[in-house]
């Protein structure tokens, strides 16, 4: 899946581009709305993340043109305002759906999978179920067993499972993970990380299976049969 992220903001632009890369897109980049549809034109991605406020012509404004030419391209805004009247803006425009700024990478990939389903024909829709040992995770239907037991997750459990388990015996920094599940600005002090790897840890546990997630001192975690 190709996708194209406009943001006049290039450290917004960095970020998304290596979190959608790193779960399996791929990434075009354009720094306002002409370059944007100058790029479209030329090449239709599958889905397109865009800004609302940017030089030149803003994000409004080429959900407008696009919806005008009826191109049903798949569009997620962000903005960094969040009133009502603004959602209904962008929504009136003709964006798909509407993220407002500062958000979580994790909300930001649902987001994207749950447009990008709408936009499949049903056929195309079924769920792929990622696994590894005898733990299986369903990205689609939000699923967890280990063996033939179900695990119930939050989101954010489910997010940091989902990055592991798509890297199977990847050692994966701290910062990466961090930077992946909870955002791009979110600080890398503290011990959220420790904590939902520890929640992890006891619910995929819990009937005694060996451990799947270790911790590489120093370092980060990784998924993989034994410890490193």
């Amino acid at each position: 899946m190709r996708i194209l992220v406009v943001d006049d903001d290039r450290a917004v632009r960095e970020s998304l581009r290596r979190s959608l890369s790193f779960n399996g897109y791929s990434v075009e980049l354009a720094h306002d709305g002409v370059e944007a549809l100058e790029m479209i034109a030329s090449d239709r991605p599958d889905a397109l993340v865009l800004d609302v406020m940017m030089p030149r012509l803003d994000g409004l404004e080429v959900c407008r043109q696009l919806r005008s030419t009826g191109d049903d391209l798949p569009i997620l805004v962000l903005t960094a305002r969040d009133s009502v009247s603004e959602r209904v803006a962008g929504l009136d425009a003709g964006a798909d759906d509407y993220l407002p700024k500062p958000f979580a990478l994790e909300e930001l990939l649902a987001r994207m999978r749950a447009l990008l389903r709408r936009t499949k024909p049903d056929d195309a829709a079924e769920s792929v179920a990622m696994s590894f040992s005898d733990l299986t995770l369903d990205p689609v239907t939000r699923e967890v067993a280990r063996g033939q037991r179900r695990i119930s997750l939050t989101r954010t459990e489910f997010a940091l499972l989902e990055m592991l388990i798509a890297n199977p015996r990847r050692v994966l920094t701290r910062s990466r993970i961090l930077e992946e599940v909870w955002g791009f600005d979110f600080p890398t002090s503290g011990n959220a990380l420790e904590v939902y790897v520890g929640y992890l840890r006891r619910k995929t546990e819990a009937d005694g299976e060996p451990r799947l997630i270790h911790t590489v001192r120093g370092v980060g975690y990784v998924l993989r049969e034994t410890p490193p």
